[in-house]
């Protein structure tokens, strides 16, 4: 079975629009940035927890702080991916107790990326609230987990992957579907 790219979903101007939507509900619902810590789920959540930190500052004159979390060692089907896991940095530069953390990830599908990534953040301390922002939501889910922040809603069928493309990674920024050729 092969993956061959389906469709683009959203290109690099609405993927802009969804950052900068997403920066202005965080804002909002948290009235203000003082105890905000905003987290990125390695490998795609990092860059966009910056540039949603960089919305943040072009509107409120400061950003919040940011930090980036690796769950390798957090997921439930370690095991099954591989015998000896590449373990990237986790990076918490400030105490999250009492403070409002805010996960971010490309994409939110079955819920155990989450689940793995609120068991790693515990682990540097007890925030007031942990809330969820992602770029796109494709269903599915196996945990009962939904993100507080969504881009966009995209249903999808068990053969389709949501590919959330970025500049800093993949040289470009776009959303596409893509589906496994039988």
């Amino acid at each position: 079975m092969t993956l061959r790219e389906k469709a683009e979903i959203v290109d690099a101007d609405g993927l802009r629009r969804i950052i900068t939507r997403i920066a202005h509900e965080i804002v909002e619902r948290n009235k203000g940035i003082d105890e905000l810590v905003l987290v990125g789920i390695r490998r795609r959540g990092v860059p966009l927890a910056t540039r949603i930190a960089q919305k943040i500052k072009e509107f409120e004159g400061q950003s919040p702080a940011e930090g980036s979390l690796d769950i390798t060692l957090y997921r439930d089907d370690l095991s099954t991916v591989s015998a000896h896991p590449v373990v990237g940095a986790t990076e918490i530069p400030v105490d999250i107790n009492g403070k409002v953390a805010v996960l971010i990830d490309d994409v939110l599908f079955t819920g155990r990326t989450v689940r793995a990534a609120m068991d790693a953040l515990i682990d540097f301390g007890r925030p007031r609230a942990i809330q969820l922002a992602v770029v796109i939501d494709r269903g599915h889910r196996e945990l009962p987990i939904r993100a507080d922040y969504v881009g966009k809603n995209v249903p999808t069928s068990k053969r389709e992957v949501i590919g959330v493309k970025l500049l800093e990674i993949d040289g470009e920024d776009s959303v596409v579907i893509k589906e496994f050729d039988e």
